[in-house]
């Protein structure tokens, strides 16, 4: 789910050695990892140099370079709030060298040029004309002080009174698409079950695009009255059939529509949890880390520290309820420092201080304490119309093999339950290698066809 934790920017490289003549080291030099551009420019004022480094597919800001230090052929930059440094060494307009970031460090290649966007392919994004009717449209919420939210309803041709879909996207700020690394999985899903025959109505998260309200201080629950408004909103239309609407809920969404579903029971005719909890945050969150720290490389007595650490710090805030979050943010920075200060070198160098003040800030946000102390066990036992619940055997983020069974137990009483493990996919349903991250926005697939297809004909078997 997009509820992993983001230390900082994510980024890993390849190494090379060569020698040269000294070459100027003034300009733009772009390189690429896992399918991440980054991009230097390096200036040269005085004798002086300096340099700022972007991501330019995560940010369009430069983040300026801590220190830069030139010795004939060889450069190396720092940027210590994320913990990076780049050691290069100039080779026919190219800067050869080791990138490293925290623990993590590989081989990177700067060619000296300016950077130009490649727009990724994305073959499954519909493009129009559309063989179906779409309405942009507003809807208030009452419960969050009469908010508008903005969204889409896409309604098939010739099929009156269709069942409809609600989607719920995953944590964070997303957009009605949820968008993200290029993709648009909303849009994907939204344009197969509206051809399919199923009415689907996707909206910008509040603060989002065309949403008025706040991400910030809102939980997962606050969420949940921006579904039920969309709800009340369906069930005024009289081209939709309002005894079929159903929730199809993404990572987080998964979460929130049991919620609804829990207080709704009569206004909600099918759910379909695409990589939903089953269990507790705590028990989403740790084993997320940990499968997150190997794919950085982290192993031995270092990932059982980080694993330990996480551990301390989610225990801590769960029994921390009482305290304000200002109050938890300095608690939890006092109660990192503590941790780490005996720690071996390898993880002083990755705990600066600016990492544990970021770290402990999240840590104490709303949204992080409720989901972590959430179970979503007893609104999923409440739950009595149809449900489907969707993983991928390589879903790092919310990991199968802990978060099904959560499902199934919850579950039990509930007469028409379908639970499939998808091989291959991965958090976002794409056929992956590894599962990771990194890969998401390098895949050309946005969502595979297995999966598409089990949910349409899933709904379309029982409506």
């Amino acid at each position: 789910m997009k509820t992993v934790v983001y230390f900082v920017l994510w980024v890993v490289s390849l190494l090379f050695s060569s020698i040269t003549h000294a070459q100027d080291f003034n300009g733009s030099w772009t390189g690429g990892i896992y399918g991440m551009p980054l991009v230097f420019e390096i200036s040269n004022i005085n004798g002086q140099y300096s340099a700022k480094m972007q991501s330019p597919s995560q940010s369009k800001t430069y983040l300026p370079m801590n220190s830069i230090v030139v010795d004939g052929n060889q450069i190396t930059m720092l940027l210590d709030a994320y913990k990076i440094k780049y050691q290069g060494e100039l080779v026919d307009d190219k800067l050869i060298g080791i990138f490293t970031q925290g623990s993590g460090s590989g081989k990177m290649i700067l060619e000296k040029k300016e950077y130009v966007e490649v727009k990724p392919k994305r073959p499954q994004e519909p493009k129009a004309p559309f063989p179906y009717h779409i309405e942009d449209v507003v809807f208030t919420n009452p419960k969050a002080n009469d908010i508008k939210l903005a969204g889409t309803l896409t309604l098939p041709k010739n099929n009156n009174n269709p069942a409809v879909a609600i989607l719920i996207s995953g944590s964070g700020p997303q957009d009605r698409n949820e968008e993200l690394f290029d993709h648009k999985p909303f849009l994907v899903l939204a344009d197969h079950l509206t051809r399919k025959g199923i009415a689907v109505f996707r909206y910008d998260d509040r603060g989002v695009a065309q949403s008025q309200g706040a991400q910030k201080g809102a939980t997962s629950k606050d969420f949940a009255t921006d579904v039920e408004a969309a709800i009340t909103y369906l069930k005024s239309r009289k081209d939709v059939d309002a005894k079929k609407i159903g929730l199809i809920g993404h990572s987080e969404g998964g979460l929130i529509a049991p919620m609804v579903i829990a207080d709704n029971k009569r206004d909600v005719a099918f759910f379909v949890s695409l990589a939903g909890p089953g269990v507790d945050g705590y028990h989403v969150l740790l084993p997320q880390i940990e499968k997150s720290l190997r794919f950085q490389g982290v192993m031995g007595h270092q990932l059982d520290f980080e694993k330990n650490l996480m551990d301390a710090m989610f225990l801590k805030i769960i029994d921390s309820k009482k305290l304000s979050s200002p109050l938890l943010e300095n608690e939890l920075v006092i109660f990192m420092k503590q941790l780490v200060a005996n720690a071996p070198d390898v993880i002083k160098s990755k705990y600066t201080d600016q990492v544990i003040s970021a770290l402990s800030k999240q840590f104490s946000e709303k949204w992080m304490r409720f989901f972590l102390s959430y179970d979503p066990a007893p609104n999923l036992s409440k739950i009595k119309c149809p449900v489907l619940a969707i993983n991928g055997s390589l879903d790092y983020q919310v990991i199968p093999e802990i978060n099904l069974p959560g499902f199934e137990t919850a579950l039990s009483k509930n007469k028409d339950v379908t639970i499939k493990k998808i091989k291959g996919l991965n958090h976002l349903f794409q056929n992956a290698q590894t599962g990771s991250a990194g890969e998401y926005g390098q895949l050309e697939e946005t969502i595979d066809q297995r999966t598409l297809n089990l949910i349409s004909s899933w709904i379309n078997s029982r409506f």
